[in-house]
C-alpha cells in the first residue's frame, strides 16, 4: 500500500483528492493536515465524504510515515513548507501548486501526454494548473508537428470551483449565477507553463509561438471548455492524423469527431479533443474537469505513473450525461 499524507486538506483539490483515494485499492491516507479545522472530522468540511471515511484533519504531521505527500495549499505555501522541514530522501511528492512548474527543485512537470517516461523516473512532481492541461493539450500536437503558423487565440471558460473554496466579490455564487465576466486577460499565470512546453517542443527554438489567452468565469461549478484556433498549412486529414497519432497511448485523452460538451468530462479524469479546419485556421475545442484532469485527478494519475499502477487504478469515473 501507498501510504500516503495530505497538506492543506481543507480546499476543493485536497476534498477531490480524499475522494479519489480512500477508494484507490493500493492507497492508505495516513494523515490530512489542516491548522484551521484541526480536530474536526474531514466530513465536517468536505460532506460529501460522509460515509466514505471517518478521518479528522491534524494539525501535525510525520512525514517519515508515509510514502507520498500531495502538497494543496496555495501558491507560495510549497516553497515555504519544503524550506521550513526535513524532508527525507526518499519522500514522493505532487505538488498542486504553480511553485515548481518551472522544474525547479528537480521537480518534473506532470503533464503524463508529454512527459510520462520523466515522471516514471522521478519522485517529484508538479502537477499542471487547470487551463495549462487543456490548452496544452489542445495545441502540443501541433507544436511538435511544427505546423503552427503565427499565434495561437485561445477563449477558455472556467466553472467556479477553478477560483478556489475563499469567495471574492467576483467569484462568490450571487455574481457569477446568470453571469459572464472575463479576467486576467492575456497575462493569466499559466501561460508561463504552456510557453515553457512550447519551447520545450518547438523544432524551431528561435520561432516565438505566442499565445493569446482570454479566461473567462461560467456560471457553473466545475469544467473547462476551452476553444483555441491557429493558422496552418496542413489538411483537415492531416492534422486529425497528428492528434489521434499523438494521443494513441493516452489512456484518458481522446481525440472526438463532432460537437464536445462539458458534461462528458465533469466528474472524470477524461480529456476529450475535437479537431476541426476552416480554411486555413484550425480550430480546437478541448474540455475537462478542472478539478479532476486540472488538479486531483492528474495528481492520482502521476502518482500511479510514479509507483507503477496501471494509470487508472482508482480514475475509473463516469461522466453523469446529464
Amino acid at each position: 500500500m501507498i501510504r500516503v499524507g495530505i497538506i492543506g486538506g481543507a480546499g476543493y483539490t485536497a476534498g477531490e483528492l480524499i475522494r479519489l483515494l480512500v477508494n484507490h485499492p493500493s492507497v492508505e491516507i495516513i494523515w490530512v493536515h489542516s491548522n484551521s479545522n484541526a480536530g474536526q472530522p474531514v466530513t465536517s468540511v468536505h460532506s460529501g465524504l460522509i460515509g466514505d471515511t471517518d478521518m479528522m484533519f491534524s494539525d501535525n504531521f510525520d512525514l517519515k510515515n508515509i510514502d507520498l505527500l500531495f502538497l494543496c495549499s496555495g501558491h507560495g505555501a510549497s516553497t515555504k513548507f519544503l524550506s521550513e522541514n526535513d524532508i527525507p530522501e526518499k519522500l514522493c511528492i505532487i505538488d498542486l501548486s504553480q511553485d515548481f512548474r518551472d522544474e525547479s527543485n528537480g521537480f518534473v512537470y506532470g503533464l503524463p501526454e508529454i512527459n510520462i517516461d520523466r515522471i516514471k523516473n522521478t519522485r517529484l512532481v508538479a502537477n499542471p494548473g487547470c487551463f495549462a492541461t487543456a490548452i496544452q493539450l489542445a495545441i502540443v500536437p501541433s507544436v511538435k508537428a511544427g505546423c503552427i503558423n503565427g499565434e495561437i487565440h485561445v477563449t477558455a471558460v472556467t466553472g467556479s470551483t477553478g477560483a478556489g473554496v475563499k469567495p471574492t466579490a467576483k467569484t462568490h455564487f450571487s455574481w457569477r449565477s446568470d453571469n459572464l465576466s472575463t479576467y486576467k486577460e492575456f497575462e493569466h499565470q499559466h501561460l508561463l507553463e504552456i510557453g515553457r512546453t512550447i519551447k520545450s517542443l518547438s523544432h524551431d527554438t528561435s520561432k516565438d509561438t505566442h499565445v493569446n489567452f482570454v479566461p473567462v468565469r461560467g456560471d457553473f461549478a466545475r469544467g473547462i471548455f476551452a476553444s483555441v484556433y491557429f493558422n496552418t498549412d496542413k489538411t483537415v486529414d492531416e492534422i486529425n492524423q497528428i492528434y489521434t497519432d499523438f494521443y494513441n497511448d493516452a489512456v484518458f485523452t481522446h481525440v472526438v469527431d463532432g460537437e464536445l460538451d462539458l458534461k462528458q468530462v465533469v466528474n472524470t479524469n477524461k480529456a476529450l479533443i475535437s479537431v476541426t479546419k476552416h480554411g486555413n485556421k484550425v480550430h480546437v475545442i478541448s474540455v475537462i474537469d478542472n478539478l479532476l484532469k486540472g488538479a486531483s485527478g492528474q495528481a492520482v494519475q502521476n502518482m500511479n505513473i510514479i509507483f507503477g499502477l496501471d494509470q487508472k487504478e482508482g480514475l475509473k469515473l463516469k461522466a453523469s450525461g446529464f
